[in-house]
């Protein structure tokens, strides 16, 4: 029998296929089949419906952990983001003292920075930074002299810290969101405890598409 999937004949597709992240939340639904799957334990006797109870609190307590995880590691893209909007915003009034630079994205950005922010928000917020951090790159292109200024050159290499610190967290909180969407679809246990507490899918950190579209461009 041939191979079903034969890279050498193809069908290939030469132009390439971009790839998005899907922003939605899947909640975790059992059918009846659960139902009855816990009175057969009961039926069974009161040791096996003790033991799968004893399971389910385990289970219970394991997905909250490993919840509290889940916001310990956002905590951390957030305080990263937090750091690199004052830093940038530093940058922004430096860099105003020789060139006038639209603040608009600046102010629209520093507007949402404090407080809690959900995973839609946190993708936002990243987005409008890369954005605002374009814009003084361009400015950086332009006037080129200006990174001569020790204050604007010392802002500059702890934004390029902070950008790659971001993304050492994001790795480390899409780890966990994988973790998360693997551990509540694993059935009985835990399946049966996360629909019973509503749980839903978790979205992983997503490029902005300022940084998609600024991989696409040639470097060299």
């Amino acid at each position: 029998m041939a191979n079903q999937l034969d890279e050498f004949t193809g069908p290939t597709m030469e132009e390439g296929k971009d790839i998005n992240v899907i922003a939605k939340q899947l909640p975790v639904k059992v059918g009846v089949g659960s139902l009855i799957f816990e009175i057969i334990l009961w039926v069974l006797g009161i040791i096996p419906g003790i033991v799968f109870l004893i399971m389910k609190i385990k289970a219970g307590t394991y997905l909250r952990q490993l919840e509290q995880k889940l916001q310990r590691d956002a905590s951390q893209i957030d305080n990263y983001l937090e750091n690199r909007v004052v830093v940038l915003s530093n940058l922004v009034g430096l860099v105003n003292k020789a060139v006038e630079l639209d603040k608009s994205t600046f102010i629209e950005i520093a507007a949402k920075r404090s407080g809690i922010i959900n995973d839609e928000q946190r993708n936002e917020l990243a987005g409008q930074v890369d954005t605002l951090n374009t814009r003084l790159n361009m400015t950086f292109e332009n006037y080129p002299d200006l990174k001569a200024h020790q204050e604007i050159a010392d802002a500059i290499q702890q934004n390029s810290y902070l950008q790659k610190e971001i993304t050492a967290a994001r790795e480390i909180y899409n780890d966990s969101v994988l973790t998360w969407n693997k551990e509540i679809q694993i059935w009985p246990t835990k399946m049966i405890v996360a629909a019973k507490q509503g749980y839903t899918t978790r979205i992983p950190f997503i490029a902005s598409k300022e940084t998609k579209e600024k991989a696409r461009e040639v470097f060299f």
